[in-house]
């Protein structure tokens, strides 16, 4: 094995050591004024796990331990970062034992399943390690526990790196090293590691002597990335922490624990066993002004303690307890703009189109000045029922740059044409050069239901009653369509659903009319189809007039069907349980129609009497029945009737015979009206005059006349009503 400074306690060592320690105290000089060594800051390095009673160096008041940041199990109390921890930004605690049942009590197992196996070296790149589980690490570099702490100076912005470890055994001195990198490398049972070494993750090692004091601890830089090396010259030496020959603005430094001590969390002393119990010189404890060392601006997420056989950087490395210091962490929040706060899901317009944007927020914590970018993607549409995101592939788009944080971000404007469920994606590159890890956001919450629409169906029977043996007719208007998806588009899109090439248009489909009998079950037969299509539709707009004759006479229902436009139209029915009134259309049998006007033959008849008892009216005589236009007896003549050779008995009664029974050019009268005379209308006025006139040879007997006064006369008007039609039906 090449020693890079000597076997410890070789002249060249103590010669090569001494050399760095003045070289450090020349430039400790420089940063004393402005810097703070890392012992006198918050953090106490006082050889154990406790925090002591509060003192101050260096104006920092010192009042925090490793059981400020963990508990008896281990676990992280608090949380970093947390408000009554200020300026501590990340921690980490590792168990690296096992335990066993043996007599029913439970005792401290040698396997480790963690440890390197041979030819692993810290000048390789982290691929090049290898890892094994293993029942014979040393007891004295066999590691318990390891843990650190990262910490910004709030007052001077100064990154420190606090690290500790606790071994099984104390017998002999001992090395160990602590890596910080800046990605997340792992290595679990018997494989290569995973990941490779970033610029400027650091390496840590020191020893310390069997009696708990560290002679020296240096840092080194890795250069480059996977292909890169770590450098061999020391970018930070120190002493012990608790020596007097501390510098004053030392950069690192670290100690052991000079006497025994009790840890708050479950440990192992090869002769206390399994407890709370280690010897000296089995805890040991550091820190690393990475500022100071030029380290600084880095984000150190993977924490690696070792053990190992020398200092030098290619001594032989036994066991490892790795852990996620996760001090640099990212956060990708997406919030898409649809649909509204508070819902899941919206409705495709009547246009088809929707325009959507996504936006990110990026939270990066451990570091101030990096250089990333976060890109989006849109997925879909999948099944609106289904539970699928946007994990992978999907629509680009847009990207944008992200240099500081928090940054809110936000895609280019996509537009939807398609109902269905959408998902959202945005990824965060992180910065690897800073150590930057990245994050992304593709959760359930960054997806969004577009619904289709519900059509409207409305439709117009043709007026009725319609006369059997003529067509029946029925007209819908369609409403609340919404236009097909576009076509064409971006790799993932290719059917238009995402930003189309072209734009859809109109809804289709078709709309059926049926024509149903009285009880709405039997379809109407007759002249025509039934049912019947009207195709394409297109869009909103009315469709029709469609018609059918019945063959027979009755009540009809009209039923009508859009089969929509899937997906973004939805179909509908319209009087699909002909409770639609207006839907309803009667035919008729063909009516007839009744109407009425009168018309009577006026008569009159008279008596003529002798006013003697006894005495009979000569023969011969004469009575004349005339009938006027008046109620006076003058004006026009209507009809005159002359009845002769009256007489020959005490009293003769005669009538008129009207029709046929008049005089020459009087024959007949008939009083007539007409259809169309107002209801209580009057025919007349009328006068008869009657006019008796003896024989000549009958000189006994006087003549008469009805009397034409105005009192008097013999007049009559009739008041009807006749019946103007249709009439109604037989009873």
């Amino acid at each position: 094995m090449t020693h890079l400074i000597g076997p410890t306690g070789s002249r060249r060592r103590r010669r090569f050591l001494f050399m760095p320690v003045l070289l450090v105290a020349a430039v400790a000089l420089v940063f004393v004024a402005g810097a703070q060594a890392v012992h006198d800051l918050n953090f106490q390095l006082d050889g154990n796990t406790a925090a002591s009673s509060t003192t101050t160096k260096g104006g920092h008041t010192q009042n925090l331990d490793w059981d400020s940041f963990f508990n008896s199990s281990g676990a992280k109390t608090p949380v970093l970062p947390d408000a009554t921890r200020p300026g501590f930004t990340a921690s980490t605690f590792v168990k690296d034992f096992n335990t066993t049942t043996k007599g029913g009590k439970v005792v401290f197992d040698t396997s480790d399943s963690s440890t390197y196996t041979v030819g692993s070296k810290d000048l390789d790149d982290v691929s090049g390690w290898t890892c094994t589980p293993a029942n014979n690490v040393t007891d004295k570099g066999d590691i318990q526990n390891a843990y650190s702490v990262a910490y910004t100076d709030p007052a001077t912005g100064h990154q420190i790196l606090y690290f500790a470890l606790e071994r099984n055994s104390n017998t002999g001195d001992a090395n160990v090293a602590f890596w910080f990198l800046q990605g997340e490398d792992n290595c679990t049972g018997s494989t290569a590691w995973t990941g490779h070494h970033a610029d400027g993750d650091v390496l840590v090692v020191s020893a310390f002597t069997n009696g708990g004091t560290v002679s020296t601890i240096d840092a080194y830089r890795w250069n480059g990335g996977a292909n890169g090396s770590l450098g061999t010259t020391p970018v930070a030496h120190g002493v012990d922490c608790q020596s007097a020959g501390t510098l004053p603005g030392d950069t690192t430094c670290a100690t052991a624990n000079k006497t025994s001590i009790t840890t708050p969390w479950q440990t192992d002393d090869k002769n206390l066993g399994l407890g709370t119990s280690l010897s000296t010189a089995e805890f040991f404890e550091g820190g690393l002004d990475l500022t100071n060392s030029g380290l600084g601006g880095k984000c150190f997420n993977t924490f690696v303690g070792d053990t190992r056989s020398s200092q030098s950087l290619t001594a032989t490395l036994y066991d490892f307890a790795r852990g996620t210091l996760g001090e640099c962490t990212s956060t990708t929040v997406t919030t898409p703009s649809l649909p509204a706060p508070g819902t899941t899901s919206t409705t495709i317009p009547a246009s088809g189109t929707l325009s959507v944007t996504d936006s990110a927020l990026i939270t990066v914590t451990g570091v101030d000045t990096f250089s990333g970018s976060v890109a989006f993607s849109l997925c879909g549409p999948f099944d609106a029922a289904s539970s699928t995101t946007c994990a992978s592939g999907g629509v680009p788009a847009g990207s944008a740059s992200v240099t500081s944080s928090p940054a809110t971000k936000t895609s280019s404007t996509m537009t939807i044409t398609e109902a269905g469920r959408y998902c959202w994606r945005a990824e965060f590159s992180g910065d690897s050069t800073a150590g930057v890890p990245g994050s992304s956001d593709s959760r359930s919450s960054e997806c969004f239901t577009v619904g289709p629409r519900q059509s409207s169906l409305l439709t117009t029977a043709g007026a009725g009653p319609v006369d059997f043996g003529n067509p029946v007719t029925d007209t819908a208007t369609l409403s609340n369509t919404a236009n097909h998806q576009g076509s064409g588009g971006p790799a993932g899109s290719t059917d238009g659903s995402i930003n189309p090439l072209t734009a859809g248009g109109k809804a289709g489909g078709s709309i059926t009319f049926t024509l149903y009998k009285a009880d709405c079950s039997t379809l109407a037969t007759g002249t025509g189809t039934n049912p019947q299509s009207v195709s394409p539709v297109s869009g909103d707009a009315t469709y029709g007039p469609v018609s059918f004759t019945p063959d027979a006479p009755g009540t009809y229902h009209w039923v009508a069907s859009y089969n929509g436009d899937s997906p973004n139209t939805l179909g509908t029915d319209h009087n699909t349980a002909c409770d639609d009134t207006a839907e309803d259309v009667i035919v008729r049998t063909i009516p007839t129609n009744l109407m009425t006007k009168q018309s009577w033959y006026p008569n009159d008849t008279a008596t003529i009497t002798s006013s003697v008892a006894g005495n009979d009216l000569g023969t011969g005589g004469t009575l004349v029945f005339t009938l006027y236009n008046t109620a006076t007896c003058t004006g026009t003549v209507l009809y005159k009737e002359t009845k002769a050779n009256v007489g020959g008995a005490h009293s003769v009664e005669l009538s008129t015979s009207n029709p046929g029974g008049g005089d020459t050019g009087t024959t007949s009268f008939n009083a007539t009206t007409a259809y169309a005379d107002a209801a209580g209308s009057i025919a007349g006025p009328f006068s008869w005059k009657v006019v008796y006139t003896p024989a000549a040879a009958d000189t006994a007997h006087t003549g008469k006349q009805s009397a034409c006064t105005a009192a008097s006369t013999e007049k009559f008007s009739t008041t009807y009503t006749n019946d103007p039609g249709p009439g109604t039906a037989l009873p």
